[in-house]
């Protein structure tokens, strides 16, 4: 597989091989941040099995009908499930198809968004070889930890590089022997407490570790909030309009703060430079 050099859009991959660490919110935030900025974005889903990313965007379209909303909807892709690649050939044949869908977007779309399944595969090694910028959201904790590093049990002291490290290290080898380009690595502390703890200070002290040996950027993901898990079915995030019509409901100091929480990311990330409304107006509004 090739990587074309001349490639105009850039791909942002989301990925981890540990489920339930939050990519595909946050593969659809950073879809519709980029489409509220006036960017052109495609998604791909290739996690054939489980389609959180697909559903998700799914249930926005129904959702934006029902209401008579106007959200913003990516042009959206899924992996079809139905088909598996059991020989060399066919897997050969399979990445073949998906390079050409991926260079074909990058004609038409400013950004391609990839959400990855939690496991590892030869779809998503080749996703993560077209990254431009590699998003790996990971839970505060060692059990997810793991993917990233291992330690030691009694100073938890970084003592090696996980399975997850390793295959994206040599990705990024790869990568820049191909064509000479890097892959900006950002890993996302999901999940972290609002407050100080033990293991929040250790997970910590581990990840800034692991960022200077692995060459990425740690930054504070989302908290643990139970609106993230209310946007699925309708499929909204916290950037959408935060308003009865859309919510069901008066929005409350929780959507404010997610919708804090999630500029603050994007910013970090660097793709945000601003929020086109005032978050303290939206708070005076759902006081």
């Amino acid at each position: 597989m090739s990587i074309d050099r001349t490639r105009p859009a850039q791909v942002i991959v989301v990925g981890n091989e540990k489920g339930g660490s939050g990519k595909s919110t946050i593969a659809v935030h950073i879809a519709v941040a980029l489409l509220k900025s006036g960017r052109r974005v495609a998604t791909i889903d290739i996690d054939a099995r489980q389609k959180t990313f697909t559903s998700y965007i799914l249930n926005r379209q129904a959702w934006a009908l029902l209401i008579g909303r106007n959200l913003e909807i990516p042009s959206h892709f899924c992996v079809d499930e139905t088909v598996n690649f059991p020989s060399t050939e066919d897997r050969a044949a399979g990445s073949k198809a998906f390079s050409e869908t991926v260079e074909e977007l990058a004609q038409t779309h400013d950004f391609i968004v990839i959400d990855t399944a939690g496991h590892d595969s030869y779809l998503a090694r080749l996703a993560h070889s077209m990254a431009d910028i590699l998003v790996t959201p990971l839970n505060d904790s060692f059990v997810d930890f793991d993917v990233l590093g291992t330690v030691d049990p009694q100073t938890f002291g970084v003592t090696g590089i996980g399975h997850y490290a390793q295959m994206v290290e040599d990705t990024r080898s790869q990568r820049q022997l191909l064509n000479n380009k890097t892959i900006d690595w950002i890993v996302l502390r999901n999940r972290l407490s609002t407050l100080g703890s033990r293991n929040k200070r250790l997970v910590g002290e581990g990840l800034q570790e692991l960022a200077r040996r692995l060459n990425f950027r740690c930054i504070e993901g989302l908290a643990e909030r139970v609106i993230f898990r209310e946007f699925y079915p309708r499929g909204l995030t916290t950037l959408d309009d935060l308003d009865v019509g859309t919510l069901g409901t008066r929005p409350t100091m929780s959507h404010i703060t997610a919708r804090m929480e999630v500029e603050n990311l994007l910013v970090a990330m660097g793709l945000s430079e601003s929020s086109d409304s005032d978050p303290a107006d939206q708070a005076r509004d759902a006081a």
